[in-house]
């Protein structure tokens, strides 16, 4: 996800370097909020690494925004371990590169760490800016990308593996996701001059960003796989979604808390939760065996939603990372499924964290102190 503005994020106060543990888990460490809220101190488990150590049949494992156009990611991906994850699967949840060659160079480099490597595009991976004299269009570069993943074997149909179905989904945003209220009377940017996408992408007639078309053509090549979902329905004991883009809104902070606080507006749709709602059913599937991942965002989220278990997973932009609650080097990609069931909640995340002991107030339209001073109020 590209904006001009990022969002804050918090700080530990140690790391961890401990790699060799078998859960995801371990000891208490302090971390201290940098977010302009009252400053206070939380002790959070801290996460490491879960590439080593016994499990009962195929570890799933999720990471999404690798972004490995930037060297410092490329090289995180070549550092994975060639041995720890052979039997193991990797669920990438969109934006791998921007340019084709580098796509193909990180996907190669998973497939070959991983039993199985399942992806969603994002919308960095069909960006044309760079390689505009190579595609017609974002759509044709679309295409491309799938043609790629099938010559290196990654999946980007639904399938099941064992008793667990996986079910890739493609979708896009459109800002009618948005249902709250708006942020009124300071300068901010439009989504045109805010989001390269406008720029970045080129997609041919009647598909366009500047309306739903988008969300409705990409869900739409979710019905191909309606009788393999199916049969993924009726066999599998744990069901996996994943996508790119945010189902629900209650899955990013509130706009007061955003450095650009229009952001809700292109980073989901309603398409999208609706199909996830017509695979995992309205109120998730029983026994707590309904899961759903995602990116875009950058945000690492782990709540459950009417029944439904939702996560992010972002390796994210290395300046992102340094500022970030214990970065993401050490314990990406994020072990979701082992033992034939879901593993604990990814922690800490601050954002979903915050809003498991805090309402929304998504009526209150005054900018969080850290967000205010970037924007100057409109003249009366």
């Amino acid at each position: 996800m590209v904006v001009r503005f990022s969002p804050f994020s918090v700080t530990l106060s140690q790391q961890s370097h401990h790699r060799r543990r078998s859960s995801c888990f371990s000891k208490q460490v302090t971390v201290s909020c940098s977010y302009g809220m009252k400053r206070n101190e939380l002790e959070r488990p801290q996460i490491l690494s879960s590439a080593l150590g016994n499990s009962d049949g195929s570890r799933v494992f999720v990471v999404s925004d690798l972004h490995t156009d930037y060297d410092e990611n490329l090289k995180w991906v070549e550092c994975l371990s060639t041995v720890n994850y052979k039997d193991d699967v990797l669920l990438v949840a969109g934006d791998v590169a921007e340019t084709y060659k580098t796509f193909f160079v990180t996907m190669s480099l998973l497939r070959e760490r991983f039993e199985h490597v399942f992806y969603v595009p994002g919308n960095h991976d069909l960006w044309c800016r760079r390689e505009g004299k190579n595609y017609v269009d974002s759509l044709e570069k679309f295409n491309k990308l799938l043609d790629a993943c099938k010559r290196i074997g990654v999946e980007t149909n639904a399938k099941a593996v064992g008793a667990l179905g996986i079910i890739p989904l493609f979708s896009w945003y459109h800002e009618s996701f948005d249902k709250e209220k708006d942020i009124t009377g300071y300068r901010i940017p439009s989504l045109e001059m805010a989001c390269k996408d406008f720029h970045a992408c080129n997609w041919p007639n009647g598909l366009s960003n500047g309306d739903i078309s988008l969300s409705l053509y990409f869900d739409a090549l979710n019905d191909k796989q309606m009788e393999v979902i199916k049969e993924i329905q009726k066999t599998c004991d744990h069901i996996i979604t994943f996508s790119h883009f945010v189902p629900r809104q209650e899955l990013c902070p509130e706009k007061r808390m955003l450095f650009y606080p229009k952001l809700p507006k292109i980073i989901g749709s309603d398409s999208l939760e609706d199909r996830i709602r017509s695979i995992h059913g309205a109120h998730g599937r029983k026994d707590a065996s309904s899961c759903h991942v995602f990116g875009h965002t950058h945000f690492s989220w782990d709540a459950v939603v009417d029944g439904i278990r939702y996560v992010q997973a972002p390796l994210a932009y290395p300046r992102e990372r340094k500022r970030r609650m214990i970065g993401g080097e050490n314990w990406l990609p994020f072990c979701l499924y082992a033992d034939k069931n879901f593993s604990n909640r990814l922690n800490p995340c601050f954002w979903s964290n915050y809003y498991s002991v805090n309402p929304r107030k998504p009526h209150d339209t005054k900018l969080a102190p850290w967000v205010a001073r970037f924007y100057k109020k409109n003249k009366v």
